[in-house]
């Protein structure tokens, strides 16, 4: 395991050291499960009763808190964002000097395998495939003909990524993902439903993590766009001819209709709906169990989901909503009454 001094992750992080630079930092706790060797961190006030009595050799925390600490911390503006990145150093693990293919998986002749790569039990590599330096292909993944992966990916297991999809540097694919099935495009012709082929491609950017069961779907005619830097929770929905704009989170079991576009740094709550074929501008952030139905032009927080409330009263309510219509149509009605008075 390897171990850091805490005037070296703070240096390296860009925080302000406030104790002993020497304390060896080797793994991270929370603040109620602190140990010796391990940094934790405060990001809500909520978590104050417990940093008095951490038994963390750290903290990580904004510069305000800092006389709050009873042991050495780090102050940062972001805490969480950069205990983040303190973790992700802590437990990376170290990089693979030799390629490990085990013996039951199938390699097309023309596929490119880079350095140091390790391909699981039962994969399949189609033909013309290329797989970056440095990449882990996990258990039972198919990457179809065409498929372009860049280094530094893993592939975790039970993945599926169809016919030239671009998957780019160290993406992260969590099991069960599949990449560039046929988007939902089907024409209605006398009663019967006739398949509309599905002729783009998926390319997605750099540094893109996918959750576990979430599927994105291969354009109609051009492709669909996954930018740099989104981050996709499970069991998502992404159809076809969707455009997501770099550094977009969206939670989980949302679905975006297709060629819906949406913009950079934008967030979408679990279980939302996006609807096909409208635009969200930058820095939109969708709460939870809201649906989008028209484009939204300018950045803010936008909701549309019902509060919960005792069943009861729900029925009441939703009742009311029934008669808004009438309702509206009396008030205009009475306004001009009044106006003519």
């Amino acid at each position: 395991m390897s171990t850091y001094q805490l005037g070296d992750l703070a240096e390296r992080f860009d925080c302000q050291l406030h104790g002993d630079a020497d304390t060896r930092i080797a793994t991270v706790c929370t603040l109620q499960s602190g140990k010796p060797n391990a940094i934790s961190f405060l990001a809500n006030s909520r978590y104050y009763p417990h940093l008095a009595s951490t038994k963390a050799s750290a903290v990580i925390l904004k510069p305000e808190d800092v006389s709050k600490s009873p042991v050495p911390a780090m102050a940062h503006h972001n805490p969480y964002a950069c205990y983040a990145r303190v973790a992700a150093l802590l437990s990376q693990e170290p990089v693979r000097q030799v390629s490990d293919i085990h013996p039951s998986s199938t390699i097309h002749e023309t596929a490119t395998l880079g350095a140091n790569v390790t391909i699981g039990p039962n994969c399949f590599i189609d033909e013309n495939v290329t797989v970056g330096d440095n990449c882990y292909i996990g258990p039972n993944i198919v990457i179809s003909r065409g498929v372009q992966i860049g280094e530094a990916g893993i592939l975790h297991s039970n993945i599926s990524v169809y016919r030239d999809c671009v998957i780019g540097k160290r993406a992260i694919l969590h099991a069960g993902v599949v990449i560039g099935a046929d988007g939902f495009g089907i024409a209605q012709d006398n009663g019967e439903w006739v398949k509309v082929p599905q002729l783009g491609r998926v390319v997605i950017g750099d540094d893109v993590e996918i959750g576990a069961s979430t599927t994105v779907d291969r354009g109609a005619i051009e492709d669909t766009v996954i930018e740099d830097g989104v981050k996709l929770d499970n069991q998502i929905q992404i159809g076809h001819n969707v455009r997501i704009g770099a550094h977009t989170a969206i939670a989980g079991c949302s679905g975006v209709a297709g060629s819906a576009i949406i913009g950079k740094r934008c967030t979408i709550g679990g279980m939302a709906v996006v609807l096909g074929h409208l635009e969200m501008a930058d820095d939109v952030h969708i709460t939870a169990q809201s649906m989008v139905t028209k484009s939204i032009k300018e950045p803010g927080v936008y909701s549309s989901s019902t509060p919960l409330q005792p069943n009861r009263q729900w029925r009441r309510n939703y009742a009311r909503i029934g008669q808004l219509d009438e309702i509206a149509k009396r008030l205009s009605k009475f306004e001009k009454t009044i106006k003519k008075k």
